[in-house]
């Protein structure tokens, strides 16, 4: 309902809100046509990092492509490129080719661990503030707001008929939603293909016919979850609310009501002695400035993307009535209890579960730039032919051949020696190779290849039925070197 000056006054020069909750949990119906939220703009220090996180979130997601990198000729310029087409993952300097996805894997998992140590501090912290969902959904709000006004006006305004005042508001709210859901689909595709090559091509018709399939989808997944399902994707949709229960506990800091300062709440005159009474005079601005609709004094809820706005509602309150701010607060199951027992807070930041998603989150940290140091820029592989196992030959030879494959990382070509080690007597052939130089191989920059070796052992060196065998490549210019075993087979008993 729409905040009026005909409802009560709270407090001197407060006046209550109408708002109530109209996403809580014991009226909430299961398939209940969804009710509009008309969350009230909120002024504070949380509201404020809010601005900036999503400024800086949005910054990064919009512009990221546009930024280059130089990696040499004949390599893309851009700073972060998932180029499917030649295997391989760029960002800024690292290069990840498609047989080091752990690398990728072991991202995410540092990114899960970074959100269970989160959640298991700060309770909900992703949700209020980082979340794609949130952050899309704040810039929504925000333009709904620029065209339609502040809560009280956007209810009038549903409220009232159709008019030209009306249909111009509303139109161009959606009309900005679908720019701002197009450039969200514009820019996702654009860390697929160089930059300015896609926007080029796309707005000429001429780019893949993926990329028009992934910028419509985004685009209307954008629209409708930020634009009009907003809360109901936090509550039905997402399953981390659920996930949460299990990678928190009583320790954790969470948005709560201080119930031992609030109760019994009640309107309040200037001449009212605040004995006898709790500090919460029921403005509910708490549930007006709520953008999952809710009432934060009801307790613990699964919707609560603990965003804190209601921090700032509240204590903009307290301070105008007189009483401390910290009427809402982050503060944890245990120590509410404690106030309530008139107990001191006592504050548990190192504790086994959050020693174990910390440590958890070192190692793996670790183990991931161990592998980044260490990773060489030269790899080596082989797999030996097995149809048929071997050839005998008409002197009693016997000839394995093998594909050998050789991985140049570098942004230069390489000139390198093919070796096999395990059997002096062992001849080796790499077919196509110069007979001036018959052990050595050429491979280009940035590249994957394949060489043909056939490995002959005479006769009168078969003492087994397979001999243990390594290539070895050499670089020629830099002495870099890559290994690998594999088992010639002779066919003797």
């Amino acid at each position: 309902m729409s905040d009026t000056a005909e409802q009560g006054m709270a407090a001197p020069g407060i006046t209550q809100s109408r708002a109530e909750a109209v996403n809580a949990a014991e009226t909430r119906e299961l398939y209940k046509k969804r009710e509009p939220i008309y969350p009230k703009l909120a002024h504070g220090k949380f509201r404020f990092a809010k601005w900036v996180i999503m400024a800086l979130a949005l910054g990064v997601y919009y512009l990221i492509p546009f930024l280059r990198w130089d990696r040499g000729p004949d390599a893309p310029d851009q700073a972060v490129l998932v180029d499917f087409a030649h295997g391989r993952f760029y960002f800024f300097f690292i290069e990840v080719w498609p047989q080091e996805i752990y690398y990728i894997t072991g991202l995410l998992i540092m990114a899960a661990l970074g959100l269970f140590l989160a959640s298991a501090l700060f309770g909900r912290v992703w949700c209020g503030y980082a979340c794609p969902q949130t952050v899309w959904t704040d810039l929504f709000i925000m333009v709904e707001r620029l065209f339609e006004g502040d809560r009280n006006a956007r209810i009038k305004l549903d409220r009232a008929p159709w008019s030209f005042d009306k249909a111009w508001r509303k139109i161009g709210k959606h009309a900005i939603w679908l720019v701002i859901a197009f450039a969200t689909g514009g820019a996702w595709i654009l860390y697929f293909h160089d930059a300015w090559d896609t926007l080029a091509n796309f707005f000429s018709g001429t780019a893949a016919p993926s990329s028009y399939v992934f910028a419509g989808v985004l685009t209307f997944t954008t629209y409708t979850l930020a634009g009009t399902m907003r809360e109901q994707v936090c509550t039905y949709m997402c399953p981390w609310p659920r996930i949460q229960a299990a990678m928190t506990d009583r320790d954790a800091l969470n948005v709560t009501y201080r119930i031992d300062r609030g109760e019994p709440r009640g309107a309040h005159k200037k001449s009212d002695s605040w004995d006898d009474r709790g500090d919460c005079v029921d403005c509910k601005q708490c549930v007006a400035v709520c953008p999952m609709g809710i009432d934060i004094r009801d307790g613990s809820q699964l919707e609560c993307i603990q965003c804190a706005l209601c921090i700032d509602a509240c204590d903009d309150i307290m301070e105008k009535v007189g009483r401390p701010t910290g009427l809402i607060t982050y503060e944890t199951d245990d120590n509410i209890d404690r106030y309530v027992a008139g107990e001191k807070p006592i504050y548990r930041f190192v504790r086994p579960r959050t020693m174990v998603y910390a440590v958890a989150l070192v190692i793996v940290s670790a183990l991931m730039l161990g592998a980044l140091l260490t990773r060489t820029e030269l790899e080596l592989n082989s797999q030996r032919d097995r149809n048929p196992n071997y050839v005998r030959l008409s002197d009693g030879s016997v000839r394995n051949g093998y594909t050998v494959n050789v991985i140049n990382k570098a942004n230069s070509g390489r000139v390198m020696r093919l070796e096999v080690e395990g059997g002096a007597a062992i001849r080796p052939r790499i077919l196509g190779a110069s007979d001036e130089q018959p052990d050595q191989i050429l491979i280009g920059p940035d590249r994957s290849q394949d060489y043909v070796v056939y490995l002959t052992l005479p006769a009168d060196a078969i003492d087994g039925p397979r001999e243990e065998i390594r290539f070895r490549v050499v670089d020629l210019e830099t002495g870099e070197v890559a290994t690998t075993r594999s088992v010639l087979i002779t066919g003797a008993p």
